[in-house]
């Protein structure tokens, strides 16, 4: 929460005890009269006294107090009426003491002492009533941001002080290390500026983090703060907007006069592109209030007023759409991509995660990693986690090998269906199915198979082959993606080998292959007959590329592109095709196994290919059947 500056505290409290003053003053004026009595002139005094109307009298030393007789009534409380009448000065009083008696009077002199609870409660029961306001109003004014009217305008950052709120350190954060690498001299500012300001450099003042959402952008400014030992101001931009015109510039002026406060510190924003969109063709009345916002963030970044001491970081996921004039040098002039992590990223993540659990020594986190290609940091997390519950499950003492692996599938897969009824015909098409998939896959060049399944899983896949490649690629030649296009077509080919027709089984794989076919061609031109060419035009952006594609060809080149794409897929098909027929008896051999064990292995693999080619003596040389590899390696699911 933001705390209220020293200035407003003091206003606020000398303002509220003049009025506390005031009212004090009053209310003792108030209190310590007499209210029960009612005061008179001496001459009714004397009337009423003889009249015979008066009781008993009391002597004051300023004045005289009688209460009347029970026929005169009494007050609603149930106490006699009192009169009141000052004494006169320099007046003999002889007389009037003469005059009680003759009328009966009972009186009596009182020498008045003041009370100490009397006092106690007329002092302490006001302030008390006047403190408790101002205690609350202070309390108010500090809550920032927590919907009230005094906190309109305040920021709604949470500060981490790395002292008191636990230090995050690079230490923590692995499988980013070009981005870590990056923000190592910006460490080194924030621990000692002199030497930067004796050689008249300048830090950047603005860095901003790209990535895909979980790759840990956030982590990675908190480790900067924990490395620097400095306070880390934490906030989402889109807390500044709010239904009120102006309030969002009111929160950034706020937020960075806390930052200078507390200099030097850290400054980030999450999610940058919720206030930093790019201002170029849009309505000005429809964007006025997030304009604004974008327009004070860019003074207090690099305006007349000098933030010493001040690092602001952001993150976004969508870098392209911002405002050039947030990425122009002397704001945001350092842009560090956080992308995905490699293979050796990912298991010193897992190795990361993994200290919180309780790990059994025979687990391979190298064999984890290489199960999970595509993943971020956010979701190695989330593996390690569901391993930990799987083995809570199973009531283990600590997570093993198994439990890891299961977590991987829950993650890409889903939840096993075992409750899922096949018919006897759906599971033995699903086992002919993942068997084609399989001996095409050990057939060829392709990644080595890891695992084969007909366990039905929750998002709608009925079976699959996982593979594992040996190493981390970047890119694929010509024969490598004909392995793989070759491998998803073994399915569809096995049922139609085995089982004589096909099935709805194979969409997925169809998608792929079409998919996979007209990158070859369009994109990195592997056609022969097209050419060495590129069709179509990729809305590629400075860090990512998007969906969108312009087409920049004709009709003619259009139904050229599809008689390729259509060559293409065919000859791999009529390759599957020609593998499993010369191999029918290893794919039922498979298909056999599956469906008496629903889960096959690597070495399971291998053994049924060495027997099923023993009993059939098979030793011709075929130029598309390969040896057998034996590396394992990240997990692709296929049909």
């Amino acid at each position: 929460m933001a705390e209220p500056s020293e200035k407003k505290k003091l206003v606020f409290t000398i303002i509220y005890g003049l009025l506390s003053v005031g009212l004090l003053i009053a209310a003792q004026s108030f209190v310590s009269a007499d209210t029960r009595a009612r005061e008179v002139p001496y001459s009714e005094f004397l009337t009423l006294l003889r009249g015979d109307k008066v009781e008993r009298v009391e002597l004051r030393s300023t004045q005289l107090v009688g209460a009347l007789k029970e026929s005169e009534g009494k007050t609603s409380l149930g106490t006699p009426k009192l009169v009141n009448t000052g004494r006169l000065p320099g007046i003999d009083e002889t007389p009037l003491l003469k005059e009680m008696e003759d009328h009966h009077v009972s009186f009596e002199g009182k020498v008045e002492a003041p009370s100490v609870w009397r006092s106690a409660m007329l002092w302490a029961l006001p302030i008390l009533l006047l403190v408790a306001p101002w205690v609350i109003g202070l309390r108010l004014m500090k809550r920032a941001g927590a919907g009230t009217p005094l906190s309109v305008g305040r920021n709604k950052s949470k500060v981490y002080d790395v002292t008191q709120d636990g230090r995050v350190t690079f230490a923590d954060v692995a499988g980013v290390d070009e981005a870590r690498a990056e923000l190592v001299e910006i460490v080194d500012y924030l621990r000692e500026p002199k030497k930067y300001q004796s050689l008249g450099a300048r830090v950047p003042k603005g860095v901003l983090l790209v990535g895909p959402p979980g790759t840990g952008k956030t982590l990675l400014a908190k480790a900067v703060a924990g490395e620097a030992g400095v306070p880390f101001f934490a906030l989402s931009a889109s807390t500044f907007i709010e239904m009120f015109v102006g309030v969002g510039a009111a929160r950034v002026r706020d937020l960075f006069e806390q930052a200078k406060q507390r200099a030097p510190c850290i400054v980030f924003i999450d999610e940058l592109d919720a206030i930093g969109r790019s201002r170029a063709g849009a309505v000005a009345v429809a964007h006025e209030e997030r304009e604004q916002t974008l327009n004070q963030l860019l003074v207090e970044m690099d305006g007349f007023d000098a933030n010493a001491g001040v690092l602001l970081m952001a993150a976004s996921n969508r870098p392209e759409v911002l405002d050039p004039a947030l990425l122009r040098p002397g704001r945001f002039d350092r842009q560090v991509v956080v992308d995905r992590p490699d293979v050796r990223g990912r298991e010193a993540i897992l190795l990361v995660h993994a200290r919180k659990v309780a790990l059994a020594p025979e687990a391979e986190l190298g064999i984890v990693a290489r199960m999970t290609p595509g993943m971020v940091g956010a979701d190695l997390a989330n593996v390690v986690n569901e391993a930990a519950l799987a083995a809570a499950r199973r009531s283990a003492d600590v997570v093993g090998q198994q439990d890891l692996v299961s977590a991987v599938d829950r993650m890409q897969l889903g939840l096993e269906k075992r409750a899922l009824v096949m018919t006897p015909d759906e599971k033995r098409r699903v086992a002919v199915h993942e068997s084609g998939h399989a001996l095409v896959a050990i057939s060829t060049k392709s990644d080595p198979v890891h695992r084969v399944t007909i366990i039905p899983r929750s998002i709608g896949a009925l079976g699959a082959t996982l593979q594992l490649p040996t190493d981390e690629r970047r890119l694929m030649t010509l024969s490598e993606l004909e392995d793989r296009l070759c491998v998803m077509m073994g399915g569809r080919v096995a049922e139609e080998l085995e089982l004589g027709e096909v099935s709805t089984g194979a969409q997925n794989d169809l998608e792929r292959a079409s998919e996979t076919a007209r990158q070859m061609v369009c994109r990195f031109g592997m056609s022969g007959k097209l050419g060495p060419l590129a069709f179509g035009r990729t809305g590629s952006m400075r860090f990512f590329e998007t969906g969108a594609e312009e087409r920049n060809f004709s009709e003619r080149t259009a139904e050229a592109i599809d008689d390729e794409v259509r060559r293409v897929v065919d000859e791999q098909h009529e390759r599957a095709r020609q593998i499993l027929k010369r191999r029918r008896e290893v794919l039922l051999g498979i298909a056999e196994a599956l469906l008496a064990k629903e889960t096959l292995s690597r070495e399971e693999l291998d053994a049924i290919v060495v027997e099923a080619e023993s009993r059939t003596q098979l030793r011709t040389a075929d130029p598309a059947s390969p040896t057998t590899p034996s590396a394992q390696g990240p997990t692709s699911k296929l049909g």
